[in-house]
C-alpha cells in the first residue's frame, strides 16, 4: 500500500546518534551489500525534488536495457554452477537454467538494482538520510515484463544549516572554589555510602534528612489527582508525583507516625498533566515510619577501607574528586552558552516525521516516569496527547541542538577517535566496578556507544569554539555544591 516499503527491501530500524535526539542515517535495502561500490560505468536516471522541510522526493528509472544485461550476468554465472539433473555440472543447456531458476533470478536482480541505484541516487545527491525512506506503491516494484522499471521513494534529509558568525558571543566563565564546608559535605556522603545504616526514630518527630515512608496524595477541589501509597522519600527538597516541593522538611516538621500533614502547593506552568498545570493542588503527606541514618565514626577501620592512613589524605582526595567536578561543570556550562547562542541564531526547518517520532518519545518516557512516580496506568493515558503537546518543544530543540552541533563537528573537522571512545568507556567501567571489554559490550548492545560517541564529537566542537572565544570570569550564583 502507498507509504510503505517492500519486506524484501526493508531498511534498517533507526540507529540513535544522538543522547538527546535520535536521528539516524538509513541503511542499504536488505538484500545488498553495504560495501557494494557504485559501478562507475552506468549511472541511473535519477530526479530528486523538494516536497517539504528537509524531505526530498526521489524517482529512479532503472532501463530495459541494464534489466537484460543483468538477467544475462546472472544466468551466465548460475550456469557455470547449476546443477540439474541428467547434466553435468556447469554443461546444462542456457534455456533450461533459465526457465528451472527464472524466478530466483528475477528476484536476485530485482534486490541488486534497487539497492544500486538507491545507493547512488543518495550518493549522487549527497543525501543525508535520517529515519527510513517511505517507497511509493511499494507492492508494484516488480522487474517488468518489458519496458523499463519505475520506482519512487520520500526520504527526510538532514536538514541545510548555516551556522551564525561567532565573534559576537560573550561567554561567561563561572568562578568557583571548593570550601572547607563542601569538603565537609563530601566526607558526611562518604560516610553515608560506606556504612551508614537507617535506624527507627521513637522519641521525636520528623526533622529535616530524615527518611520517611508514607502515602502522599494529591488533590484539586476534592478530586484526587494521583497518590503515590509506602513511597519513601527524604525530608528535603524532594520530588513527588513529578511536582518538586521544597519545602516539604518545614511542612512535615515534627510529624510522628500515624499524623498527617496537610498544604497547599502551585504546580508548574510547565508540569505535563494539563488540568493541573499553572493550579493549586493540595498535598496530604501521611506518615508511616521514621528512619534516620546512623554515620559510621571516621575511624582507622574507616580510613583503612577506603585506602587512606589519615583524615587529611583523605580530605585532600576529596579536594581533588571536587576541584575535578568544579572544572566539568564549568567547562560544561561554558558549552552549554555556545549552544544556547548557536541556538537562538540558526534558523533550521526539521522533518516532519523525524519530528512527530522523537515527540512521541519523549511523551512515552515521560509517562513511564509519571506511573513510576505513583499515577496510575489510567490517569496517565487520559493525559498522554498533553504529555505529548508538552513534548514536542523539547523535541523540536532536542533535534535542532542535535543537527546544529553535527554541523559544527562537521565544520570543525572533529572527530572522535578508538582510543577516547575507549577511555570514556574505561571511566564509566571504573564507576561501575566492571571490566571496560564489558561496559563496552554492553553500551555496543543497547545502543548507548553511539549516544557516548556523537556526545564525544559535540563536546570537542563545542570544546574548539571555547578555545578562541572572548571569555570573561564572573562569581558563580549561590548555590549547593554537587558533592556527591
Amino acid at each position: 500500500m502507498p507509504g510503505s516499503k517492500p519486506n524484501e527491501d526493508t531498511m534498517a530500524e533507526d540507529q540513535t546518534s544522538t543522547s538527546s535526539a535520535e536521528a539516524t542515517e538509513a541503511q542499504t535495502p536488505e538484500g545488498a551489500a553495504p560495501d557494494a561500490e557504485l559501478e562507475a560505468e552506468f549511472e541511473y536516471p535519477i530526479t530528486v525534488v523538494p516536497v517539504g522541510p528537509a524531505t526530498k522526493k526521489v524517482h529512479v528509472e532503472i532501463p530495459r536495457k541494464r534489466i537484460d544485461d543483468k538477467l544475462s550476468e546472472q544466468f551466465v554465472e548460475l550456469r557455470r554452477s547449476a546443477t540439474i539433473p541428467g547434466f553435468r555440472a556447469g554443461h546444462a543447456p542456457q534455456k533450461l537454467v533459465e526457465k528451472r531458476f527464472a524466478a530466483d533470478v528475477k528476484e536476485q536482480v530485482r534486490r541488486q538494482l534497487i539497492g544500486e541505484s538507491y545507493r547512488q541516487a543518495l550518493a549522487r545527491h549527497t543525501l543525508t538520510v535520517v529515519g527510513e525512506p517511505e517507497f511509493d506503491t511499494a507492492e508494484k516494484i516488480e522487474l517488468p515484463a518489458e519496458g523499463d522499471l519505475h520506482y519512487s521513494f520520500s526520504v527526510e534529509v538532514q536538514p541545510d544549516i548555516t551556522l551564525p558568525s561567532l565573534e559576537a558571543m560573550k561567554i561567561k566563565k563561572p568562578r568557583i572554589g571548593v570550601t572547607e564546608s563542601h569538603i565537609d559535605q563530601a566526607m558526611t556522603n562518604l560516610r553515608q555510602q560506606n556504612g551508614g545504616a537507617l535506624v527507627p526514630v521513637e522519641d521525636r518527630g520528623v526533622e529535616p534528612g530524615d527518611y520517611l515512608t508514607a502515602d502522599v496524595h494529591f488533590t484539586r477541589d476534592g478530586n484526587e489527582v494521583m497518590h503515590q501509597h509506602d513511597t519513601q522519600f527524604v525530608a528535603g527538597k524532594v520530588s513527588l508525583g513529578g511536582m518538586t516541593i521544597d519545602n516539604l522538611a518545614e511542612q512535615m516538621a515534627g510529624a510522628k507516625p500515624g499524623e498527617k500533614r496537610q498544604w497547599t502547593m502551585h504546580v508548574a506552568a510547565d508540569y505535563p498533566i494539563e488540568a493541573i498545570r499553572d493550579q493549586d493542588v493540595q498535598v496530604e503527606v501521611a506518615v508511616k515510619d521514621i528512619k534516620r541514618l546512623d554515620l559510621p565514626e571516621i575511624n582507622k577501620d574507616f580510613l583503612d577501607g577506603l585506602g587512606f592512613e589519615t583524615v587529611q589524605e583523605l580530605r585532600d582526595a576529596l579536594k581533588e574528586r571536587l576541584e575535578e567536578r568544579i572544572n566539568y561543570d564549568v567547562q560544561q556550562a561554558m558549552r552549554e552558552q555556545v549552544s544556547a547562542f548557536l541556538l537562538q541564531g540558526v534558523q533550521v526547518e526539521l522533518p516532519a516525521r523525524l519530528s512527530e517520532r522523537q515527540a512521541t518519545r519523549m511523551a512515552g518516557r515521560r509517562a513511564v516516569e509519571l506511573m513510576m512516580r505513583g499515577m496510575t496506568r489510567e490517569q496517565v493515558m487520559s493525559n498522554f496527547q498533553a504529555l505529548k503537546a508538552a513534548a514536542q518543544a523539547d523535541a523540536f530543540r532536542e533535534l535542532k541542538q542535535f543537527f546544529i552541533l553535527q554541523k559544527l563537528a562537521t565544520e570543525q573537522k572533529v572527530e572522535v577517535d578508538e582510543s577516547e571512545l575507549n577511555n570514556q568507556v574505561a571511566m564509566l567501567a571504573l564507576r561501575q566496578g566492571k571490566r571496560p571489554e564489558k561496559v563496552k559490550h554492553e553500551m555496543a548492545q543497547d545502543g548507548s556507544l553511539s549516544f557516548l560517541f556523537v556526545r564525544l564529537r559535540e563536546e570537542k566542537a563545542l570544546d574548539k569554539i571555547l578555545e578562541t572565544a572572548n571569555i570573561e570570569e564572573v562569581d558563580a550564583p549561590e548555590a549547593p555544591l554537587k558533592t556527591e
